[in-house]
């Protein structure tokens, strides 16, 4: 399964993912209204990347079966 490059690109997906979150959480803890702004620009981010992430983890499945 380690040789496998779609693992890997899956893996990827989640790391990306992970931090984006981490991004957007971190910023979500500072003041002022553009803080906010870019926190909630992050979340969107987070969610595009959560659903590539999801898409990339069924392809896996499907393919591995």
């Amino acid at each position: 399964m380690l040789t496998d490059p779609l693992f890997w690109l899956v893996a990827a997906g989640c790391l990306v993912t992970a931090a984006i979150l981490i991004r957007g959480i971190a910023t979500f803890g500072k003041e002022g209204v553009e803080n906010a702004k870019r926190a909630n620009k992050y979340m969107r981010w987070r969610l595009i990347a959560q659903f590539v992430a999801v898409l990339l983890i069924l392809v896996f499945v499907y393919f591995r079966r």
